[in-house]
């Protein structure tokens, strides 16, 4: 009885933090008027003072320590190239340290030659950070805003979705209105999926603990009251972890069958590949799991790299290596071939690579071998 009044009560807070979240927004949003430009310093390119009424503009934040910031550029200077006449790209440098001087800035940027060919500028103080991604909601860099022809914001996200969005926004076919709602949307999902979690982390079980696997009956009644109340959360990252580890624990078939939907469904982002991956690799050692699991978290893992915006951002080396162990639990013998290969070739294309890792590979790939 006092576990079903604690979970009702849960289900409740959960309800009212879900109506409190979807009463949020951020101060500057989609189709609001563009803030005023205020720079400091013209790194490269043609100095700019304010925003011109038709034409199109698009602002990247931008650190020289953010390394996706920096895999974004060579992309960003092909756009520049193809929209030269339609479209001004600035790079805008924030959140930098104080010991950066302009030198330093300038130093980078004239580093970066071809491979960051637009505009550049210095914000002045903290200006464009407090009155552009502050005043959005966005945590963290490379973030891009696109400038419609009226002066008004049309779309706020990452560089690497810039192609089709641009496209359509120079060419007059961007419903402005939807791509408001689409993210007043995604962020409400977004705040929801988060605090859902951190109720559901109380179900989870303890890492270090092998003999103890949580409550997965109860996680699965706080996530099938979520999900009806909010069915787009169904296959957010976070209740994807969550519901694919209960299954795991109580249905490993079901689980099987709602990760073969999780690897495939985006929600407020690309389709929860991590999220299978994490939890077949955090319960493998605690759970007896069937092959058919591993042959999911294989196929989430290829299907993950193949949507690697930047590649040599992330350890592909042990992405593959990790896949063809899967597709060898699963007896399948040219997949973990094909996979220990790439790893090998992943590694190897590493400037520092371990010679022992290259080794630890190679013979893993011989032992797929002689299967």
């Amino acid at each position: 009885m006092r576990s079903k009044l604690q979970l009702f009560l849960l289900l409740c807070v959960i309800a009212v933090s879900a109506q409190g979240q979807n009463d949020q927004s951020p101060l500057l949003n989609i189709g609001d008027p563009a803030p005023p430009l205020r720079l400091r310093s013209w790194l490269k390119g043609t100095p700019l003072q304010q925003f011109e009424k038709g034409s199109v503009y698009v602002l990247e934040f931008w650190a020289t320590w953010c390394g996706p910031c920096k895999a974004a550029m060579p992309h960003l200077s092909a756009l520049a190239i193809e929209y030269k006449d339609r479209a001004t790209i600035l790079g805008i440098e924030v959140s930098e340290k104080k010991t950066t001087s302009i030198e330093k800035l300038k130093a980078f940027v004239d580093s970066m030659g071809h491979r960051m060919d637009y505009n550049v500028a210095a914000e002045d103080s903290n200006f464009m950070e407090a009155g552009w991604l502050d005043a959005s909601g966005e945590r963290g860099i490379p973030k891009t805003f696109v400038v419609n022809a009226e002066g008004r914001i049309a779309w706020i996200g990452h560089p690497k979705d810039l192609n089709e969005v641009l496209r359509e926004i120079v060419n007059n076919a961007w419903d402005i209105k939807e791509a408001l709602a689409k993210r007043n949307l995604d962020i409400h999902l977004i705040e929801l999926d988060d605090s859902v979690n951190r109720k559901l982390n109380e179900y989870t079980g303890d890492a270090f603990r092998q003999d103890y696997l949580g409550k997965p009956d109860s996680a699965l009644l706080v996530i099938n009251e979520t999900v009806r109340n909010e069915p787009k959360l169904k296959y957010a990252p976070k209740i994807a972890f969550h519901t694919f580890s209960a299954l795991l624990k109580t249905s490993p078939h079901k689980a099987y069958e709602y990760g073969k939907a999780v690897i495939v469904t985006p929600t407020y982002t690309e389709p929860a590949y991590y999220s299978i991956i994490d939890a077949i690799e955090w319960y493998s050692g605690k759970l007896n799991l069937p092959t058919e699991i591993y042959q999911l978290g294989a196929d989430a893992y290829r299907a993950e790299i193949d949507e690697i915006p930047y590649p040599e951002l992330v350890n592909k080396s042990k992405r593959y290596n990790k896949m063809a162990e899967w597709y060898w639990r699963v007896k399948d013998k040219s997949k973990a071939i094909d996979a220990q290969q790439k790893a090998i070739e992943a590694l190897k294309s590493k400037k520092d690579f371990s010679a022992t890792e290259l080794t630890a590979f190679e013979s893993r790939l011989q032992q797929y071998k002689k299967m």
